[in-house]
Order: C-alpha cells, then structure tokens, then sequence
C-alpha cells in the first residue's frame, strides 16, 4: 500500500505557499485568505480543493503510536511551579532510570497530535519528553486550528517565554531527571525557544526549527548551545539569520546553523503534504538527536 504522505500531491505555487505562511501566521482572517486563494487557484472550488494539502492531516501524526508499548505517556501532567492550570503531555521510555530532559514547544496551533508525536520519537531517543501547552492555563489548544490562532494572536512573547521557563525548572527537578534539560520548538515554538535560551541559565541546549530569532541585544544572554534549522524558501524567517548570526557570534555562543535550500517553512511537519519535505526532515532530526546526545548525553 502506498504511503499517503508520499501519494501526488496537487502542484502548489510559490504564490499560494506564501499566502497560506502568511494566513497560518496572523495576517488575515480565513474569509481574506479564502477569497486571496480562490484568485490563485483560478475558482472557489477549486480552493476548497487545495485545502486538505495546504492544512496538516492529523491522521499521519502518529509516527509512534500513543501506546507504544515502549514507552510511558501521560496527559494533561500539571507543571509544578509553573501559572495555575499549566500543562503538558509527557512521554519517557518504560522502565526506571534517570534521564535527562527534553522540553518540545509546539507551533502557533498548540499541543496538537502532530506534537504529541513529536514528543514520543524523542522520548523513543531515550529522554523523558514534555510536550508544552502554552495554551492550558487559557483553557487550552483547541481542535480548531483558527480558534487556535485567534489564541495566539492575544498570548504575548512574554506571557508565553514564563510558562516556557516554568516547563524548563519543573523539568530539571523532576524526580526521574538528571537536571540536564533542553529545548526543541517548531515555527512559533522555536521563537519561544530562543527567547527562553536568553533568560533561563538551566537550558543547557536549545534547538530552534525556523523560529523567529529574538532581538540582538538579547543574544549575549545566552548559556545554552544552540542548533538552528532553517528552510531556504522562508523568506519571512531567513531575513533575520543574518543579524541572529552576528549576535551569536559576537557573544561567542556555541551554536550550528543549517539552512536546507529549496524547502519551505515547516518542512518537518509530515501532517502536511504541502510543505513536508522528508530529505530535509530526516536530516535536520539526525543532526536535532545527535546535538542532544553531545549536549545531554
């Protein structure tokens, strides 16, 4: 049987890709974006055509099924210390032991199944994993992904680093932890990432997939090592790598940086046919897992 994440897909133009970046991310309402698509796509049909590859299909995000009998998982687990109702999903491998941390920050649609995956293959890697939602002390990320967004676009930087931070100490203090915690974030997630990376001194690696980058001034806050992916199309992300560079170099932080020519934004998110791009997915996770076991051991 074929693969459906690998199944032909419609072809998609660089135009529509930038209107739906720019829709995903705040810049208009769903009405504006349908009306902006049905001008590309030439109708409204077909529009409504294109969307099931422009938007993720949650019916791949289970890479590693959620009973796994591999590992442990648990939902809704209360962040000690954090802001009243803070929660996350959190999966380690079965058996005792200690293991180091890893904190996963979702993008600008919550801790959706996509994420929950996300935490099980790095727990499968052999850390305890927290899959973040930056949303619960709001009531949490909700099934609709525009509802989602409406969320986000009223949650500030600040608001959202704290309870980041708060994931990060509750992490370095659990009882199964070595102290040893890192942080990996995708699109919006990994903009919390790098603005956690500048004040929180227990960080001790940090792994942005095409996050925005936090301001220059910020950078020679940084402890923590820093792995940054970034995909060639994204014109939006990629203007600030320069400046982010410049920062991180005079601040003499230890840090990589890849760009995978020819991808787009969020091209490790395989829930999405539109924007999934395996070769750069599979070799950012390679470079992702060996900087953890470097770092973390």
């Amino acid at each position: 049987m074929a693969d459906p994440k690998q199944a032909p897909q419609p072809i998609i133009s660089r135009e529509i890709i930038t209107l739906y970046d720019h829709f995903t991310h705040g810049g208009m309402d769903r009405r504006s974006f349908m009306s902006r698509l049905a001008g590309l796509a030439g109708s409204s049909a077909a529009a409504f055509a294109l969307l099931p590859v422009l938007q993720n299909n949650y019916a791949h995000a289970e890479t590693v099924k959620p009973d796994d009998p591999r590992l442990v998982t648990e939902e809704s687990v209360a962040v000690e210390g954090g802001e009243k109702g803070l929660t996350g999903y959190l999966a380690r491998p079965i058996g005792e032991g200690i293991r180091s941390a890893v904190l996963v920050i979702h993008e600008n649609r919550g801790l959706n199944p996509h994420i929950k995956d996300i935490t099980r293959r790095v727990a499968l890697e052999g850390y305890l994993a927290f899959g973040l939602d930056v949303l619960s002390p709001d009531g949490g990320t909700p099934t609709d992904e525009d509802k989602a967004r409406d969320m986000f676009s009223k949650l500030t930087s600040e608001v959202a680093t704290a309870r980041a931070v708060a994931a990060v100490r509750f992490l370095a203090s659990y009882p199964q932890s070595s102290g040893k915690v890192a942080a990996i974030g995708f699109c919006w997630g990994g903009g919390i990432v790098n603005l956690v990376a500048t004040v929180e001194l227990k960080l001790k690696a940090g792994i942005s997939y095409y996050g925005p980058q936090p301001s220059a001034d910020r950078v020679a806050n940084m402890k923590a090592a820093m792995l940054l992916h970034y995909a060639g199309l994204d014109q939006r992300i990629d203007a600030g790598i320069p400046v982010y560079k410049a920062a991180l170099d005079a601040a003499h932080i230890r840090y990589e940086l890849y760009t995978y020519e020819g991808v787009d934004h969020a091209f490790n998110n395989d829930t999405n046919a539109a924007r999934y791009n395996k070769d750069a997915a599979d070799s950012a996770w390679s470079r992702s897992m060996a900087f953890l076991k470097r770092e973390l051991g």
